[in-house]
This record gives structure tokens, C-alpha cells and sequence, in this order.
């Protein structure tokens, strides 16, 4: 009885290393998806910080309407200084304590470089905050302008 060993066809020359190179073609491209990816998650994570910023100073601009409406008799008007931005001095009036607070309270929650000022013709009181984002100190300042009628 005569076995015969079939052996399987060879690869021809010039397919030699082609599913080498095939495999280093899907990892340059799995590595460009992955750096795609990351580019994303870069930039979705400083849209966040500027979200947060911008929320935190629309709510300390409102607390300072809420403090103006609370004393309506203080002396609120508080002109923006330059940077960086000192919080006044506490004096012995409630209106003074809050421009202290509020100033200290926008440098802490929103950026080292928060500023506000508060400016009333009348009983419309228009309070603005500015801030440099911290995850960009290079970009242009923001701002938050809220203007309120006070009774």
C-alpha cells in the first residue's frame, strides 16, 4: 500500500509577509482611533471646567442680587479692580461683609482670578463677574453681566 503525504499548497513569493504588514496596518490605524479618542475626552473634560466656571459665577451673581435685595438699604456699589482682584475690606456694615465674601467666595469656587463688580443707577443694580479660565490662562477673559430691578 503506497501513502501518499499531500502537503499543503505553499504560499507563493509574493505573498510572503503580507499578513505581517496587514497586522502592523490595523494597529496604525487601532492607534490613530485610540489618539482620536483621547483628543475627545481632552476636550469634553475642559468644556466641562468652563461649564462649571460660567454655572458658578451666574450663581454668585445671583447671590449678590440676593444679598442686595435682603439689605436694601446697603451700599453695594463696588467697582471692578484690576488683577489681581483683592476682595474690599470687611467693614462693619453687612453690605461690606457681603462684597468681601462674595469676591473671596468667586476667587475659591470659580478661578483665582474672579472678579465682580456692582454698579445700581436708581433701583436697577447691574453686578458682573469676570474670571480667566484656569484650564486655559491664556484665553480671553469671561464674563456673566446680570441686571435686576430692586424694589
Amino acid at each position: 500500500m503506497i501513502v501518499s503525504l499531500s502537503h499543503a499548497p505553499s504560499m507563493p513569493a509574493r505573498q510572503a509577509g503580507m499578513s505581517l504588514i496587514e497586522v502592523l496596518i490595523a494597529v496604525l490605524i487601532l492607534g490613530i482611533g485610540v489618539l482620536g479618542i483621547a483628543a475627545m475626552q481632552a476636550s469634553a473634560l475642559r468644556n466641562s471646567q468652563s461649564s462649571m466656571q460660567q454655572t458658578q459665577a451666574v450663581i454668585a451673581a445671583n447671590a449678590m442680587m440676593d444679598s442686595m435685595r435682603a439689605n436694601p438699604g446697603g451700599a453695594y456699589a463696588l467697582a471692578m479692580a484690576g488683577a489681581p482682584c483683592a476682595p474690599p475690606s470687611a467693614g462693619a456694615t453687612v453690605a461690606s461683609k457681603d462684597l468681601n465674601a462674595w469676591i473671596a467666595g468667586m476667587q475659591t469656587a470659580i478661578s483665582p482670578s474672579a472678579c465682580g463688580s456692582v454698579a445700581c443707577a436708581g433701583n436697577v443694580c447691574t453686578v458682573t463677574v469676570q474670571w480667566n479660565e484656569t484650564a486655559d490662562p491664556a484665553s480671553p477673559t469671561n464674563s456673566v453681566v446680570i441686571q435686576s430691578r430692586l424694589q
